[in-house]
């Protein structure tokens, strides 16, 4: 159930994350609010297709 999916930057559209999620409980793309190293702010981190 639960697959392994990248987050990217939509800033910079570096792939600095990596997470799990339940495709089940969460059909739709995560977007999460995460440091992005080379823009160095927080900044929304999306699921890559």
């Amino acid at each position: 159930m639960r697959d392994l999916v990248k987050l990217v930057c939509t800033e910079c559209g570096e792939e600095n994350y990596h997470t799990n999620k339940n495709k089940k409980l969460t059909p739709e793309r995560l977007e999460l609010k995460k440091y992005c190293p080379r823009e160095r702010k927080y900044t929304i981190h999306k699921e890559k297709k």
